[in-house]
């Protein structure tokens, strides 16, 4: 069985949003990046939060595709990046995400403007 990028990405989506993560974006990286095809970064309200939707989020992608994707940061809680090779998610705490500004340097076209 192939599994897509569309398909890993619709799991991601529902995932974070059955676990009620907040102000998901989901920015389109093919053409742009060799890294991945997707990125999505959402936030939880704290680090207990965040950790938990990351950990529902590696189950459910085990469970649906039996994909081991690669994780940094659960620890802690303040920045959880996953990376399944195709899509790459960050789960923020909502401080941490605005003092990165991840997806407002990823939004901007080389022309300057939004896509």
């Amino acid at each position: 069985m192939t599994i897509t990028s569309e398909a890993i990405l619709a799991l991601v989506l529902q995932s974070l949003d059955d676990d009620k993560a907040e102000e998901i974006v989901q920015i389109d990286l093919r053409g742009r990046s060799s890294m991945a095809d997707h990125m999505v970064v959402c936030s939880g309200r704290s680090s207990r939060q965040v950790a938990s939707i990351a950990g529902k989020l590696l189950d459910r992608l085990k469970e649906n595709f039996r994909l081991s994707a690669r994780i940094e940061g659960k620890e802690t809680g303040d920045w959880v990046l996953i990376d399944t090779g195709d899509v790459v998610i960050h789960v923020f705490r909502p401080e941490v995400r605005e003092f990165y500004q991840l997806e407002k340097m990823w939004q901007m076209t080389p022309g300057g403007s939004r896509t």
